[in-house]
């Protein structure tokens, strides 16, 4: 397997710039395009003069033309100039504790606070203010949104920020918009698989977020939650799984933004018959499966992995065709190159420990975790 650093270096197709990327170099803050971001609490940001703030861009492989990813800094008992953007944003606190104010023009200006691992939705067309309630330490941001795809249809980055234009949604009151989220059932790619999600703007610990389901079929004995934004074609969703294990490969869409909220291990990620990339991993890493390549997630710590991952639009998820073959797009342990069990049991041993896989999942094509069992 090759380090992510080496092989993102080799690339086999020359990628055109589009508006967006124009863009986004002309800001003058870092732009990171690897694998990877090893800490994107310490990775080094960049004075955005435009903004008034510390921050950089995220494009990072599978993510470009779709998503944007960046990171703000929040200075210590400071704040960042109020901004306004046409589009929603998604953000994940990566550290530090602060206030966020948002509010429309001539309108009353709506709080609420956030702490570390806490993810929230800021909807187009409000302004936004961020302060941090710590003197001692910054805050740093994460954020996420389909700038990508809008600069590519309208190619006019003014039309995006400090407009006149109006939000569609009303937000009566903070406490309202930011209330805790409700458990629904939901089938938004309208294939009869239900899923139980949770609908909210306001996720106050993701580390600590307790109310998981089974990951049917995904192995490990993992669980997840699915999450849906009110009003936003935007979802995500945080796996949870055992010490010592790890769970199947898979493929889907590009652009899934992947952030850790605790844990130590590290993933796989390959394009069908081609070589292995490996990204290691810790809280606050975050890293982008390319576009239909093979990925697995490995536990190699002593408490239970997380991963928190943000999705592109519904129509780059590589779920939507209702009629599209997708038995090949996930392989059973006992299908898996006898290498990547190697990779695992050798990192462990690194660390002491040994695996915690039930040997019965590499001989039993049925076999299922007790939480898997009907």
């Amino acid at each position: 397997m090759a380090t992510a650093p080496a092989q993102a270096q080799q690339q086999s197709y020359i990628r055109r710039p589009q508006f967006y990327d124009k863009w986004m170099e002309a800001q003058g803050i870092p732009i990171y395009r690897d694998y990877y971001i090893e800490d994107g609490r310490t990775v080094e940001l960049g004075y955005w003069k435009e903004r008034g703030h510390n921050a950089a861009f995220l494009q990072l492989a599978g993510q470009e033309g779709v998503s944007e990813a960046r990171i703000t800094e929040v200075p210590a008992g400071g704040s960042v100039p109020p901004f306004k953007m046409t589009l929603e944003d998604v953000v994940y606190v990566l550290s530090g504790r602060g206030v966020t104010t948002i509010w429309k023009d001539g309108g009353e200006k709506h709080s609420f606070e956030w702490t570390d691992h806490a993810m929230f939705r800021i909807p187009g067309n409000y302004w936004v203010e961020y302060a941090s309630m710590s003197g001692g330490q910054p805050a740093r941001l994460l954020h996420y949104n389909n700038m990508p795809i809008a600069m590519s249809a309208a190619k006019d980055a003014n039309i995006f920020f400090n407009t006149p234009l109006q939000p569609q949604e009303e937000l009566v009151s903070s406490d309202e918009f930011y209330a805790d989220a409700v458990v629904v059932d939901n089938d938004p790619s309208g294939r009869g698989a239900v899923r139980q999600y949770w609908v909210g703007n306001f996720f106050p610990d993701m580390r600590a977020w307790d109310r998981l389901v089974p990951f049917k079929g995904r192995g490990a004995g993992g669980t997840t939650v699915f999450v849906q934004y009110p009003g936003s074609e935007l979802t995500a969703h945080m796996s949870v799984f055992p010490a010592k294990t790890y769970k199947k490969g898979h493929r889907h869409g590009p652009a899934y933004v992947i952030v850790i909220p605790a844990g130590e291990g590290f993933s796989v990620m390959w394009p069908e018959g081609r070589d292995k990339v490996f990204i290691p991993w810790h809280e606050g890493s975050i890293f982008v499966p390319p576009n239909r390549w093979f990925h697995q997630h490995f536990n190699v710590g002593e408490q239970p992995g997380r991963y928190l991952a943000f999705h592109p639009l519904p129509q780059f998820t590589g779920f939507v065709g209702e009629q599209v073959d997708r038995s090949g797009d996930q392989f059973e342990y006992h299908q898996e190159a006898p290498e990547i069990r190697e990779r695992f049991e050798a990192e462990l041993a690194k660390r002491g420990l040994q695996s915690e896989m039930p040997p019965e999942c590499y001989t039993d094509p049925n076999y299922k975790f007790e939480n898997e069992k009907d």
